[in-house]
């Protein structure tokens, strides 16, 4: 079993693809060993798992020249959803650590955090790791592929940026978007706010 350190691209789009009609069970966050990401993947994958290992693209240099790669966006975790209460199967794949949740006991990942990083990444934007962040001005995405996505309005070098934060993780995901696509909304008192966080710079 060796070990994998770059993103496979066909595999990105195999699972990127994946369809399920029972989709009655959680996201779970599982942690893998270092760069095992791709690897434990594929296992998870051919064992049957819905699985969800979102990339991004990084630039390296090597030598004399600079190569790009497909990268996790959340280094050393992948998304998996399954039955919890049959979670051996999980825990005794090649590459796995554990699932994360507090202590010893799996806390399933909010749901709609997870449509939002598959939104972002099927929409095939540009997109990095970003620092966690869940507060600010709430907008809306009213035009282009993230249309319909809720977040939080920043100013950032005056480019456009969408962060989506996975709560659990207390991680954060920026993608890139037109800074007109977006409206504000109004404050609500006693408005329940998702567990996602959408940053927009402009």
């Amino acid at each position: 079993m060796g070990e994998e350190r770059f993103a496979d691209k066909g595999l990105n789009r195999t699972i990127m693809n994946l369809t399920y009609a029972d989709q009655t069970h959680p996201w779970f966050a599982v942690q893998t060993r270092t760069r095992y990401e791709n690897f434990a993947a594929k296992q998870l994958a051919g064992r049957g798992y819905e699985v969800f290992l979102p990339f991004y693209q990084c630039k390296r240099r090597w030598s004399d020249r600079m190569q790009e790669f497909e990268m996790p966006l959340f280094p050393g975790y992948l998304f998996c959803r399954f039955n919890l209460l049959d979670r051996l199967p999980i825990l005794t794949t090649p590459g796995v650590i554990q699932i994360v949740g507090i202590g010893k006991t799996p806390i399933p990942v909010d749901e709609e955090e997870v449509i939002a990083l598959q939104t972002a990444v099927r929409a095939d934007i540009p997109r990095h790791p970003w620092p966690f962040l869940k507060v600010g001005e709430r907008v809306r995405v009213e035009a282009g592929p993230l249309s319909g996505l809720e977040g939080v309005l920043l100013n950032f070098k005056g480019r456009s940026r969408l962060v989506l934060s996975v709560s659990l993780l207390q991680r954060s995901v920026a993608v890139e978007v037109d800074g007109e696509w977006v409206t504000p909304i109004p404050q609500q008192t006693g408005r329940t706010v998702p567990l996602s966080s959408f940053v927009l710079s402009s």
